[in-house]
């Protein structure tokens, strides 16, 4: 069925089905935070971000204050952020060892 609606253009929405927590980088955490996020939405909106831990700690507040995420403290958070801060963190900006243009200046 999904063969058939993939070859007719047209996209079934996300399940949480489509991840696998076993694609996620083993280690601490990595089950807390699947669940955590999974949750609400995609995991690969969060392997996307790629943030500080404190900017990671900041976006839980937010998503709990903003939207009514579980409140979490203590251990579990500090695994969560850890986990989070290890595997994605902040990418390198352009210029940094990344992409170069090969016609700018020197």
């Amino acid at each position: 069925m999904a063969a058939q609606v993939r070859a007719q253009g047209r996209v079934p929405a996300f399940t949480p089905k489509d991840e696998r927590i076993e694609d996620l980088p083993e280690g601490p955490g990595r089950d807390e935070t699947f669940g955590m996020c999974t949750a609400c939405h995609g995991y690969k909106l969060v392997a996307d971000q790629g943030m500080t831990r404190d900017k990671w700690d900041e976006t839980l507040t937010w998503m709990t204050e903003r939207h009514g995420m579980p409140d979490i403290q203590g251990t579990d958070r500090d695994l969560i952020l850890d986990y989070l801060a290890t595997h994605h963190p902040p990418k390198a900006p352009a210029g940094a060892g990344g992409f170069r243009n090969p016609f700018a200046p020197q």
